[in-house]
């Protein structure tokens, strides 16, 4: 049983994956025409201080479609597929001569292959099912289950993890959650409308199909219990907001504590199974949804919770089932509930398996053939001159006392960035991969996972360790250690290409670790010690002025209205918009300095040094979503629609205005009065 991300507090900045075609880098200069921006995606009959998203993208979106098998479009995919297609060749490579490959290359191409084995996978049929239903139908009594609950591969109301001790995070801890729901967010339970009540009956429907193919009988009437449990569990869980008050999430218990808080649970039972059974103090999160799916497991007939182990078991297997299985939970989840109109090529299932299974594997090769050496230096040059922005900024910052000040600047010196790939890779050669059996391979990866965890409970944390592989196309801040990570294929062109313009490369990939660096100063980050240490450092004073600013930030957000009837919700996002603000104010300011060391920019192509550092940020986040995936990240997502991460953060920014020369009356205008500035 895994920790929910919720728990694990690692915060990353990208929230979709967009279609484009893969862009060729073969060029002598750089990757996007003659400087590093790509002028035909701009809309120029666009104002700039009307929807400055539009005016650099406008162009892009009027002729670009969203791929079929797609629930999203923009320049982020460009790297996804690129990296797709270099992962096939390494897992082609391994397939064809594992020796040659590396370590672990014969177990990446028997866990591909088995993958792609369609032929194989329909023989068999319903059965890999049948010795994990076996073992659902032996937890036939109270004590079973819980012990079942807290067993690798199958669902649990409750979520048993470990992570860094917030209050010593050089060591670990072991925490306890709500778990997850079937059909994702609470909300989709509980918002009423003809939308939600059109996406709650095709969920009857797909979970009485997913039962009527595993060969369960009555599976309606077994749907409509399973449907009503979940009901009940979404109904008392903590929705994503209330997930980001940490003081409330972060409650260690001793045994009496947790005992009283949820006495339906056998926590010795559960924590035991787990492998977590002598740990006096444990983390409670949720504590009220503990406490009231304490209630319901009681009350909820055995046989109730079989079937919904059974079903949630099912979907989880669904990829590596017959066609059935597979076709179904695609019609739910991708055409339902996020608009996407076919699957995705078996293939690339596959890579998206192998780099979930064994990614570091994967990693180890990918960065020796894609990784260039020369990028750490650059990327060194950058993240020098943002922590050189951050001080100076924090050090002019008008609202924070000294003694506040003093302890800012503290955490910004033990920041910690790392780039590229790990210095170390996770060995799989215990991992037994069997090419004719994909649901034991998942089973086995996942229980090798939990044993890897496990192994590293009494040592002291490892902060060497990622939580990304190098081939992912993201970043993220953990605050528990006080370190941003870049892996290596996003330190690439659109986001960062050592032939652009310096200006392209500040206002892309320098708000990017920008933003990634002000999550330690955002509302949830900012409760964290230079040493990653749960702890207050400020006085109440600046601490009142910070959340004073920040409610200004989510009130702005609030207002914006992406879906008709479904807005942003400004306290979800606030972390993420606060990292978007902080990440451009301050790579604008490593960019002054960046000049002040190079020269001053001069015009090229008719656009100024800043205005070409917001074109370049504005496209980062060129992206377009399908409603039903905009809908699902609206409810869930902390991060705000890429078109609001352009206009509802330029419109703080002055140097923008002064750029693009913004004026009073303009529809993005705010007054001096109404920005919001934080760092």
């Amino acid at each position: 049983m895994r920790i929910s991300t919720a728990v694990r507090l690692s915060t990353a900045i990208l929230a979709l994956a967009a279609a484009a075609p893969v862009l060729s880098q073969d060029k002598a200069g750089p990757a996007y025409g003659t400087f590093g921006i790509d002028l035909t995606a701009q809309k120029a009959d666009v104002k700039p201080g009307d929807d400055f998203w539009t005016f650099a993208n406008g162009g892009w979106d009027a002729r670009t479609q969203i791929a079929a098998d797609r629930t999203s479009a923009g320049n982020s995919v460009l790297l996804v597929d690129q990296a797709e297609l270099q992962v096939k060749q390494i897992l082609a490579d391994a397939a064809a001569n594992p020796a040659a490959t590396g370590a672990g290359s014969k177990q990446l191409g028997d866990l591909y292959a088995g993958f792609l084995d369609e032929q194989g996978i329909e023989q068999r049929g319903a059965a890999p099912l049948k010795p994990y239903f076996a073992t659902i139908d032996a937890a036939n009594d109270k004590g079973k289950l819980q012990k079942l609950f807290a067993t690798v591969g199958y669902a649990s109301p409750v979520e048993v993890g470990q992570l860094p001790d917030p209050s010593d995070p050089a060591k670990y801890t072991v925490a306890v959650s709500q778990g997850s729901l079937g059909m994702g967010g609470r909300d989709y339970y509980l918002l009423p409308g003809a939308k939600y009540d059109a996406y709650r009956t095709a969920y009857r429907a797909y979970v009485t199909q997913v039962l009527t193919l595993a060969g369960m009988a009555d599976a309606a009437a077994k749907a409509d219990r399973i449907i009503a449990l979940e009901t009940a569990m979404a109904k008392v869980q903590w929705s994503p907001e209330q997930q980001r008050n940490l003081m409330a999430m972060l409650v260690p218990m001793d045994a009496a504590k947790r005992q009283a808080l949820a006495p339906q649970f056998d926590w010795p039972l559960l924590l035991q199974t787990a492998g977590y059974g002598d740990y006096p103090i444990v983390i409670m999160t949720t504590s009220t949804a503990l406490t009231e799916l304490g209630k319901i497991y009681a009350t909820t007939p055995v046989s109730t919770w079989q079937d919904w182990m059974k079903f949630r078991f099912a979907v989880a297997a669904a990829p590596v089932l017959p066609k059935a299985f597979d076709d179904a939970t695609f019609a739910f989840y991708g055409k339902t509930l996020n608009d996407q109109p076919a699957q995705r090529a078996r293939w690339k299932r596959g890579i998206a398996l192998v780099n979930g299974t064994m990614g570091e594997a994967v990693g180890e090769i990918y960065v020796k053939r894609h990784y260039p050496p020369e990028s750490d230096a650059k990327m060194a040059e950058l993240i020098a001159n943002l922590r050189a922005a951050y001080k100076q900024r924090i050090e002019a910052n008008s609202w924070m006392d000294d003694k506040t000040k003093a302890q800012a600047l503290a955490k910004l010196a033990a920041f910690d960035p790392r780039i590229g790939h790990p210095v170390k890779y996770i060995d799989y050669s215990s991992l037994k991969i069997v090419r004719d059996d994909p649901v034991g391979n998942a089973m086995r990866a996942g229980e090798f996972q939990h044993q890897l965890d496990l192994s590293r409970l009494k040592k002291p944390v490892d902060r060497t360790l990622w939580d990304m592989t190098p081939q992912t196309v993201n970043a993220y801040y953990n605050p528990l250690a006080n370190q941003i990570t870049f892996p290596a294929a996003i330190l690439q062109p659109p986001y960062f290409d050592p032939k652009a313009d310096a200006a392209v490369n500040y206002g892309a990939i320098g708000a990017i670790i920008g933003h990634e660096m002000g999550h330690g100063f955002d509302d949830q980050g900012s409760q964290f010690g230079a040493t990653g240490k749960f702890e207050n450092w400020w006085t109440p004073e600046a601490r009142k002025t910070f959340s004073e600013r920040t409610a200004a930030l989510a009130k702005q957000y609030d207002a914006y209205e992406p879906i008709p009837g479904t807005k942003i919700n400004g306290k979800l996002t606030l972390g993420e918009n606060i990292g978007d603000l902080g990440g451009v104010e301050t790579a604008y300011a490593a960019y002054q300095q960046y000049q002040a060391v190079h020269g001053k920019a001069p015009v090229i192509g008719g656009l100024t040094g800043d205005q070409r550092f917001f074109l370049a940020y504005a496209q980062a986040w060129q992206a377009k979503l399908r409603e039903g995936a905009a809908r699902a990240r609206l409810l869930t997502d902390p991060h705000s629609p890429p078109f609001f991460r352009v206009n509802g953060i330029v419109r703080n920014v002055d140097a923008w205005y002064t750029a693009f020369n913004v004026k009073p009356g303009d529809k993005l205008y705010l007054a001096p009065s109404e920005r919001v500035h934080i760092w």
